[in-house]
């Protein structure tokens, strides 16, 4: 897959472009995903962060191969955290994350819209219309509207492409954030993408001292939020003028205006409609949507997730039709919109159900969830592959949220549980979410200690299965596989005053572990048991040898 991106391929076209002097020209088939490392390689970005998370994962892998700068962080925060230091040097960063995993990054992204930046930074996000791997729906538009940062959506690969270079260039020009919002659908569909020579003599890192900027406290702060929405007022001059917004002239009969990869899914279910098509979602280019508006008979708003536009037309005093609440679910595509076009709200038919997923065959977590089911234990679960664990036939997780709310939460319902049923609560989360944001719930865990005490395991299976065998602080390997430190899950554990502490295989000493859980569930006190067995299909791919927890 990734081959198609390498800087040596010989497998691509080559074409002169008229309208830049003679520059050379590539055209490949890539992913929006691979499209993106391109463009940021292309754009000379000096380094990308992130955190995996499906559809986004692949995108610092790839930056990686071309030979970019890139790392796994912790969690999106830190990551956001070391983009933004990157760009306070004065060169351009990004960082990459799902819709989710904003969430995580916020804090960094509400402030750093007000400090801005010194060179450049992009915050890659990519949503999950139809809950391919994710837990909820929630639309990145409203992070934008809510943080003050510009937003560009891309419709295709090319366009994937082409906005990550804008962003960088409109990021360094205001010195903001900008966010590129991608969805699954973009990620991972594949289109030509002509590609433009990299860009060259960008400014080398220095750090210039400047503390009303880089420094937010409130006396900072207050004329900070002023020019920030001076920014917004020029960037929404720019995109109703220059913005990468697009007008297709069609019948007046019927005016279609649409963002993202609902453009493509339109265009074939009303080819003969007129288009605006919205590339800078925010801000957005109204008075240009208006008078677009005015132009057509009948004006339709299409999008993907919230009726995010339709709903700042109709404020803005424009006459439109927007889908009925029913398609704001799952993802659009021809037959839903041609539905919308002709205001179908009657049931959808049910698509046939697939194979359910599984654990893998083999997989050591499949052990460890039957012993807790064995003992009848209330499982606090957290995100990863484990969380597979809930369904059938094991039906050995009781609760999921968020990354890291497995101790929160089985803390919780020890506190208040009556004894006998409270100390049957364990708390199950996997490697990589422990260091994502379990080390914060294990210190609530040893800091409001429970009267019954708490028990959680920690399953290290080396890697971070679910998004794509990632590295993380806890496997001891970088981001290209190179050796790293490694954490120490029983020395943290210690550290922090955890009573009991142990490491077990699930496989080879299943009877050991099951002992120590069934000692540790009689116990009011804390324990903290570390299920270490590497992943079959981690081990599959030779990063880490079968029984070995080495780095």
């Amino acid at each position: 897959m990734y081959d198609s991106v390498s800087d040596t391929d010989t497998d691509t076209d080559t074409d002169i472009d008229p309208d830049k002097s003679g520059e050379l020209m590539e055209r490949k088939f890539l992913m929006g995903n691979e499209a993106v490392a391109l463009g940021a390689r292309h754009a000379g970005a000096a380094r990308g962060t992130g955190y995996p998370g499906t559809p986004s994962s692949e995108i610092l892998d790839v930056f990686n191969q071309l030979g970019g700068k890139a790392q796994w962080s912790p969690n999106e925060k830190v990551a956001a955290e070391v983009a933004l230091g990157v760009s306070f040097a004065g060169v351009r960063a990004f960082v990459t994350m799902k819709h989710v995993g904003l969430n995580v990054a916020a804090d960094v992204l509400f402030t750093a819209s007000y400090s801005g930046v010194d060179g450049a930074l992009l915050f890659v996000v990519a949503d999950d219309p139809g809950l391919a791997s994710s837990q909820n729906e929630q639309d990145t538009r409203r992070y934008a509207v809510a943080a003050g940062v510009p937003l560009l959506e891309p419709s295709d690969s090319q366009e994937a492409y082409d906005f990550t270079r804008l962003a960088f260039e409109l990021s360094e020009r205001w010195k903001i954030p900008v966010i590129l919002k991608l969805t699954t659908r973009i990620c991972h569909s594949g289109t030509i993408v002509t590609s433009r020579a990299a860009d060259h003599h960008l400014p080398e890192a220095h750090f210039e001292r400047n503390i009303p900027y880089h420094v937010m406290i409130p006396g900072h702060a207050r004329p900070a939020h002023r020019r920030l929405r001076q920014k917004l007022t020029e960037i929404t001059e720019w995109n109703e003028k220059e913005g990468p917004n697009q007008e297709i002239t069609g019948s007046k009969d019927l005016g279609i205006l649409v963002s993202g990869v609902a453009y493509q899914h339109a265009r074939e279910a009303a080819p003969e409609a007129s288009f605006f098509k919205v590339g800078m979602s925010y801000p957005l280019p109204m008075r240009s949507m208006l008078g677009f508006v005015a132009t057509v008979k009948r004006a339709v708003v299409i999008e993907e997730n919230d009726p995010y536009m339709a709903h700042a037309v109709r404020a803005a005093g424009g006459t439109i039709q927007s889908a009925p609440e029913m398609y704001r679910f799952g993802e659009l595509d021809v037959q839903r919109i041609k539905r919308i076009l002709v205001n179908d709200a009657s049931p959808e038919a049910v698509s046939p159900r697939g194979k359910p997923p599984q654990l893998c065959a083999g997989c050591p977590h499949k052990v460890t969830f039957e012993v807790l089911k064995k003992h009848n234990c209330i499982v606090a679960g957290d995100i990863g592959c484990y969380t597979l664990a809930a369904l059938q036939p094991l039906a050995a997780m009781d609760t999921q949220i968020c990354m890291g709310a497995s101790l929160g939460i089985g803390v919780g319902l020890r506190h208040v549980l009556p004894p006998e049923e409270a100390r049957r609560v364990v708390s199950v989360i996997g490697d990589s979410t422990f260091v994502h944001s379990g080390l914060t719930g294990l210190a609530e865990m040893t800091y409001n200690v429970p009267p019954t005490g708490h028990v959680l395991l920690i399953l290290d299976n080396s890697t971070t299965a679910m998004t794509g065998q990632q590295e993380h602080p806890g496997t001891g390997r970088l981001l290209d596989h190179t050796p790293a430190n490694r954490l120490d899950y029983e020395t943290i554990a210690r550290a922090m005053n955890v009573t009991n502490v142990g490491t077990f295989d699930p496989v080879s000493q299943s009877d050991e572990f099951e002992a120590a859980l069934v000692e540790a569930l009689g116990k009011d006190e804390l324990t903290v048991l570390i299920v270490q067995r590497p992943c079959i299909l981690a081990v599959a791919r030779k990063r880490v040898k079968p029984g070995s927890t080495e780095g």
